[in-house]
C-alpha cells in the first residue's frame, strides 16, 4: 500500500496523512534514539511526524527530517510535521516566539501543523513544569481565544500551514468556534483515543464541525510515570481485541490502529523499536469487517490513561466534561 496516498483533507484545504509517527520519548530513552527512530520511520514510509516543544526532541527530529531530505528520500513538502505550543507559552505574546524557537531547533522554515498542546496555562518562564516549594504546578490564567488569535497570526506569517488544538473538550472547542471574528477554525483536535476510550461523542462533534480527530495513545499507553495511570488494564491484552487480531491474522496493535483509520480518525503511533515501526505500516494491508468494528466499539470502558492530574485544579482542565 502506498502510504503517501492515504490522507485526509483538513478544513483549510491542506492534507494530513492518516498514519503519523509520534516522537515523545520516555525520560529513560536517550534523545539520540528519537533521531534514529524518526529516520527509520521516514525510510519505511511514514510521512507524518508528530512532535512537540515539551518532548524536548525537536532538535533530533528536525535533524532526522533534514537528513532524509538531504539523501533524497523525501522532499520537505512530502513531510507533514506537527509541533505543539506548551502550557507555559499560552499568553498571546509568547506564542510566536515559542513557535520560532521550535523552528530554530528543527532548522525548518515552517511546520505543517501547530497545536495548542493543552488548554491549561502554566506560569510562563524557562521551566516547562513550573512548581512551587510543595512540588505543585504553578498555574496561570489565559483566555484561550486570545491564544488562538496568536496562532492565527502565525499561520498568516507562514510559520505554520495549519493550526489546531489538542486535549480540548467539546465546550472548549465550541468557545473557539463561536469566537467573534474567528479567522481560521481549528483543523483538528488531538486527543487520547483507543478502544477503551473511543471518544465517539467527541468524534461525532468534531465531524459535525469539519474538525479531524487525531488519536494519541492509540495502543493504550506506554506507562510514563507521573503522566499515566499505572493501574489500568493493558489494552493490547484485551480478549476481544486479541480474538479479532487472531481471526484477521494481525497483531492486536494493528487491529487497534486499523479501527481508528476506518472510523475516519488520524492515528499516531509511537515506537522506538524498528521492528514495531515497520510492522505498524501494515495497517493498510487489511480491513476490519463491520462486525469487527462493532465488537471493538463494544469494549469502550471510558478508561483514560493520560489523566494529566497535575492540571486537575485548573479551571480549564479538560477532562471533567463528559466529552
Amino acid at each position: 500500500m502506498d502510504l503517501k496516498s492515504q490522507k485526509v483533507k483538513l478544513n483549510d484545504g491542506h492534507f494530513i496523512p492518516v498514519l503519523g509517527f509520534g516522537t515523545a520519548a520516555p525520560e529513560e530513552v536517550p534523545r539520540s534514539e528519537a533521531l534514529e527512530a524518526t529516520k527509520f520511520a521516514i525510510e519505511v514510509g511514514f510521512r507524518h511526524i508528530d512532535c512537540a516543544r515539551v518532548y524536548q526532541t525537536e532538535e533530533q527530529v528536525g535533524q532526522a527530517i533534514r537528513s532524509k531530505i538531504a539523501d533524497g528520500t523525501v522532499k520537505r513538502e512530502d513531510i507533514f510535521y506537527t509541533s505543539k505550543l506548551w502550557c507555559t507559552f499560552l499568553r498571546p505574546d509568547l506564542v510566536q516566539p515559542a513557535l520560532e524557537k521550535s523552528l530554530k531547533d528543527l532548522q525548518l522554515d515552517y511546520v505543517d501543523l501547530y497545536l495548542i498542546h493543552f488548554p491549561m496555562s502554566m506560569k510562563p518562564g524557562e521551566e516547562l513544569l513550573p512548581k512551587d516549594e510543595n512540588g505543585k504546578i504553578i498555574l496561570d490564567s489565559v483566555d484561550l481565544c486570545r491564544t488562538w488569535e496568536a496562532l492565527e497570526k502565525c499561520k498568516d506569517a507562514g510559520l505554520t500551514k495549519s493550526i489546531g488544538v489538542s486535549n480540548f473538550n467539546h465546550k472548549q472547542l465550541e468557545k473557539i468556534l463561536n469566537k467573534p471574528g474567528l479567522k481560521y477554525k481549528p483543523v483538528c483536535n488531538q486527543v487520547e483515543c483507543h478502544p477503551y476510550l473511543n471518544q465517539s461523542k467527541l468524534l461525532d462533534f468534531c465531524k459535525s464541525r469539519d474538525i479531524v480527530l487525531v488519536a494519541y495513545s492509540a495502543l493504550g499507553s506506554q506507562r510514563i510515570k507521573g503522566w499515566v495511570n499505572q493501574n489500568h488494564p493493558v489494552l493490547l491484552e484485551d480478549p476481544v481485541l486479541c480474538a479479532i487480531a487472531k481471526k484477521n491474522k494481525q497483531t492486536p496493535a494493528l487491529v487497534a490502529l486499523r479501527y481508528q483509520i476506518q472510523r475516519g480518525v488520524v492515528v499516531l503511533i509511537k515506537s522506538f523499536n524498528k521492528k514495531r515501526i515497520k510492522e505498524n505500516i501494515q495497517v493498510f494491508d487489511f480491513e476490519l469487517s463491520p462486525e469487527d468494528m462493532k465488537a471493538i466499539d463494544g469494549i469502550h470502558r471510558n478508561i483514560r490513561y493520560n489523566e494529566i492530574l497535575f492540571g486537575v485544579d485548573h479551571p480549564d482542565y479538560p477532562f471533567s466534561e463528559e466529552y
